[in-house]
């Protein structure tokens, strides 16, 4: 990605550092995380098999742990510059699209987190990865997940033995990292435009948790979509995509399907229990927003399949 050249957003708060760093969920789900899962459920209508499956996605071994907490303050400026420039590649474009359909967008927060942060929702630890929460219009991002996106995941932004690759070695994931923060703005998107909350009076009325599962199935796959959408209108507007780019979020799609996440666990793939879409369904929506730049491309809820 060219981050040169481009404004950062004033709408970032940085509450790294302000206590709680540290705690995280080692070995297996903790009953602070199955409590937590249920206040979601209640506060905000999130599924709790988001924040459970959140929670295994991002474990690692104790050893590992300690490591990144003990680099949590490397890079933190550049960090926070990176996190900054797309969260207003995210307001340019947004405002854009709003304004061509007579609307005007409001631009939300992203928090930034070290362990431990309340949330509008409810309090929620870094296992649970990046999440929005439509109570107060905030994504809330712990740069730890960036890191463990890159060891646990495999997810690296190469894209093999050019010279651009060599050249990007130092902004591998660069990509991977903005459609993660584009698709939780997608889901700020479907929350001021009312596609959440139809989503969850669609899931309470649900005669089956697959059926009411189905529903948040295809609210991510719009929100990736949606990311996808972003990333074509940015990137006509900044020209800032380079070789590999698009790449890096197909891989990133593809490594946090969850039919992926539940082989990588040990489990039996159970396509009825899926929340966020399979690999192949989180590739392909992205791409359908990044191929047509159209968010009316973009209604997973019509879709056969």
């Amino acid at each position: 990605m060219r981050m040169g050249g481009r404004r950062e957003s004033n709408n970032v708060e940085d509450m790294r550092g302000g206590g709680g760093g540290g705690m995280r969920i080692g070995g297996g789900i903790g009953l602070g995380t199955i409590i937590l899962a249920f206040v979601l459920w209640k506060a905000c209508g999130i599924p709790p098999e988001v924040i459970l499956g959140g929670s295994q996605m991002v474990q690692q071994p104790a050893t590992n742990q300690r490591a990144v907490q003990s680099n949590a303050n490397v890079g933190t400026d550049e960090d926070r510059r990176f996190v900054s420039t797309v969260l207003a590649d995210t307001e340019d474009t947004w405002g854009e699209i709003f304004r061509e359909n007579n609307m005007q967008y409001e631009q939300p927060k992203l928090v930034l987190f070290t362990g431990m942060v309340r949330s509008g929702c409810g309090a929620a630890q870094s296992a649970m990865g990046p999440f929005y929460c439509p109570a107060d219009h905030k994504v809330y991002l712990d740069m730890d997940f960036f890191r463990e996106m890159r060891s646990s995941l495999g997810i690296t932004g190469e894209v093999g033995n050019s010279a651009s690759a060599s050249s990007r070695a130092d902004q591998a994931g660069d990509f991977a990292r903005a459609y993660v923060i584009a698709h939780e703005v997608g889901h700020h998107v479907q929350n001021i435009l009312g596609i959440s909350d139809q989503v969850q009076r669609a899931q309470q009325a649900a005669g089956s948790r697959a059926i009411a599962n189905q529903y948040s199935v295809r609210l991510e796959l719009q929100a990736d979509c949606f990311a996808g959408v972003w990333a074509k209108r940015t990137n006509q507007r900044t020209n800032f995509l380079q070789e590999g780019d698009l790449q890096e979020a197909v891989q990133a799609a593809q490594q946090i399907g969850d039919d992926r996440l539940q082989q990588a666990a040990g489990r039996a793939v159970v396509p009825d229990s899926f929340t966020h879409g399979s690999s192949e369904q989180r590739m392909r929506w992205f791409m359908t927003g990044y191929q047509s730049g159209r968010v009316d491309q973009c209604d997973t809820f019509q879709a056969n399949a």
